[in-house]
């Protein structure tokens, strides 16, 4: 089995600027995640990372290209992405390549862009956060393989419904809080020849990324949005002869 090349992309604002951000995460949001990845998939993904800083975000055409599946994580500095890297992005999702949106994440330009609402939810943060249950409510598909019911997240961000975006093509989890609300942690979409999931769990301040569960998750997120093989390109418009117009034998 060839590898699968993942990207793992974060603004890296929090973990540079915040020192109590940067000691639960000192390798970024980005490492931690990749480093889940390894741990879970092994010699079946290669995992690189990518930084708002970095020269067009670390989102060149070559590195999209190369990138079997993205997961984006971003919080305050969505405005700061370039538009264009945005479109590219797009393109090479629309096209095949796989996309993982990760919790505040929601209000990313690229979310926002291939789901068309707002994307807009209920929240609520508390000093030490509330306790999330994770429950697995579609156990069939391929991302909830192997996954505890429910996962345990004993300090967490309250994400809470109405959550603004279309139907789902599946809802796999959703997640209950301490304060009452619930939320559709867990969801998935197919735009072009990409496939989408979004996975809520995972605030800055809280050590979600090296919960065993949610990286359980992820893994099985990278394997299921991984593209079919063949060459990556957006459907595009066309205008056939119609079948069997051709001329006679």
């Amino acid at each position: 089995m060839t590898a699968l090349r993942v990207t793992v992309w974060n603004e890296g604002v929090h973990e540079t600027t915040q020192p109590d951000i940067a000691a639960i995460y000192p390798n970024g949001i980005h490492g931690a995640i990749a480093e889940g990845l390894r741990e879970v998939l092994g010699d079946d993904v290669v995992a690189r990372t990518a930084t708002l800083a970095d020269p067009e975000h670390g989102l060149s055409e070559e590195v999209l290209a190369d990138t079997d599946v993205l997961l984006w994580w971003g919080h305050i500095a969505h405005d700061q992405v370039s538009d264009e890297v945005v479109e590219r992005v797009r393109q090479h999702v629309l096209g095949g390549m796989g996309l993982i949106v990760l919790h505040s994440g929601h209000f990313s330009k690229i979310f926002i862009r291939m789901l068309g609402t707002t994307c807009s939810l209920r929240w609520r943060n508390p000093e030490g956060g509330e306790r999330e249950l994770v429950w697995t409510v579609n156990p069939t598909h391929p991302i909830a393989e192997g996954v505890e019911q429910p996962i345990v997240i004993e300090a967490q961000e309250m994400y809470g419904e109405f959550f603004d975006i279309p139907t789902p093509d599946d809802l796999v989890f959703i997640s209950s809080f301490t304060g009452g609300e619930v939320f559709r942690s867990g969801v998935t979409f197919t735009r072009g020849r990409g496939r989408i999931f979004y996975f809520s769990p995972g605030d800055q301040e809280y050590p979600v990324y090296f919960h065993p569960q949610v990286r359980r998750v992820l893994a099985n997120g990278v394997r299921w949005a991984a593209p079919s093989p063949g060459p990556r390109q957006a459907p595009a418009v066309s205008n056939p002869q119609p079948v069997g117009s051709g001329s006679p034998a």
